[in-house]
């Protein structure tokens, strides 16, 4: 499968019926684009070639940025064969026959740089059957992979490869792609320039697909014709957005969602919101992100906020799509320009430490009903004070158990509603000491 494509790479002739992706592969490293980091003069990759000493690496980076390219390019420069396999249509039979031919070839003076495509997709066990054949040498592993590898790879194995990133292309790398296969076809792409920024944004990062969506446009338009935006639209469809719902643009779309909800950014999270309808994501999965945003990062600052979400999200299972979308958007405004405040939530995290070190404590026998005899000989009930008889409808107890004393976990901000519950906790607090005192 090709991957990037070199601007600057020396265009091949008769060979019209290879892809462009494929005919416009880069020669030299410095060629590939969008990558500087790795492959310009002071690159990783560069600094490790000029050293003569190449190590196991992990590729992590999204499709189409030169991964498998640059794999093949470093095979050439340290004089290695170059073996790829994936892991998608790979299993441990098929590896054991590729381990058994670099052992071969080792013999005979060669190593391997074997190239594992989705080397995520490789189970554990599959994973440690790496870790001998790279120990002594039999290969030199270069795995690609668009997961973290962090959660997605053996952590032995990790240690013996360095990871590095690939970055998305930018627009003007992706503009030289679509240079360079103008270059290659003789042609220049028959787009207005509307149409030509429409088709670097429907390939979204992705060198391959813009050039792949180019032949498209070279295939499909008529001799002097000139597509603009909506004729562009007719005849290529954009690259589906880089998602998985299971895997890292789901976590890294979600993450920036909530993210701009607490920063309260109404547009950055209505923009992320809308990524992840484009992207097919289960609008319920949202509204339920959105409830618990409401008590994460609202709380009691606007009780309102926690109802407008839950409203939302029984909007959309009561209108469906794509109606039930818009109650969800409005939901998302609504808390991003709430007042925040996470009290209520470090006050739950902080009882709920506190319950698991305290142990099973007994609550003070004053405010225990005492339904038996035995237990009203005990103490239970006995000294409680009926709240609403009180003046100020308080009575000032205290109601930890003895042994703990009394604790703080919820400290409300100045801020929106939790300024008024700061106000009535620091008046109760003032009548509880007064009372204390008279009480002793």
């Amino acid at each position: 499968m090709s991957d990037l494509f070199g601007a600057g790479a020396p265009a091949q002739t008769g060979k019209g019926h290879r892809p462009l992706a494929d005919r416009l592969r880069p020669t030299r490293l410095e060629d590939v684009v969008g990558q500087d980091h790795l492959t310009g003069p002071d690159g990783a990759l560069t600094r490790m070639i000029a050293s003569g000493s190449l190590g196991n690496i992990i590729f992590w980076g999204p499709p189409g940025t030169g991964k498998t390219t640059i794999a093949r390019l470093l095979a050439g420069a340290a004089d290695l064969h170059f073996e790829q396999i994936s892991a998608i249509f790979s299993g441990v039979a098929d590896l054991k026959k590729v381990f058994d031919a670099a052992r071969m070839r080792l013999q005979n003076g060669t190593q391997t740089l074997l190239f594992v495509d989705e080397i995520h997709r490789f189970n554990r066990a599959q994973q440690d059957s790496f870790l001998p054949v790279v120990e002594d040498g039999t290969i030199l592993l270069v795995g690609a992979t668009t997961e973290n590898p962090s959660f997605e790879l053996n952590a032995a194995l990790l240690s013996r490869a360095r990871v590095l990133t690939l970055n998305r292309l930018e627009p003007d790398c992706l503009e030289a792609l679509l240079k360079r296969a103008e270059a290659e076809t003789g042609r220049e792409l028959p787009v207005t320039e509307g149409a030509r920024g429409l088709l670097v944004g429907m390939a979204d990062g992705d060198g391959r697909a813009a050039l792949t969506l180019a032949e498209e446009v070279f295939r499909s338009v008529k001799e002097g014709e000139t597509l603009d935006e909506d004729g562009l639209r007719r005849i290529v469809q954009r690259r589906a957005p880089v998602y998985d719902k299971g895997q890292d643009g789901h976590y890294n779309l979600i993450s920036a969602l909530h993210k701009s909800v607490r920063g309260s950014d109404p547009d950055a999270a209505l923009y992320y919101l809308a990524r992840m309808f484009d992207a097919g994501e289960d609008p319920l999965y949202i509204g339920r992100r959105l409830v618990r945003m409401a008590s994460e990062d609202i709380g009691l600052a606007d009780p309102q906020a926690l109802t407008v979400a839950l409203a939302a999200k029984d909007a959309y299972d009561y209108l469906g799509s794509p109606e039930g979308e818009l109650a969800l958007a409005q939901a998302c405004i609504y808390l991003a320009t709430a007042p925040k405040s996470n009290a209520a939530y470090t006050a739950y995290k902080a009882a709920l430490r506190s319950a698991k070190e305290s142990g099973s404590l007994l609550p003070p026998k004053h405010i225990l009903n005492a339904p038996t005899k035995l237990m009203s000989s005990e103490g239970y009930g006995e000294g409680y004070r009926y709240d609403h008889d009180e003046p100020d409808a308080f009575s000032g107890q205290d109601y930890f158990p003895e042994t703990m004393g009394r604790k703080q976990f919820y400290r409300p901000v100045e801020r929106g509603f939790e300024r008024d519950i700061r106000k009535r906790l620091e008046y109760w607090s003032n009548l509880r000491r007064e009372r204390q005192k008279k009480s002793d």
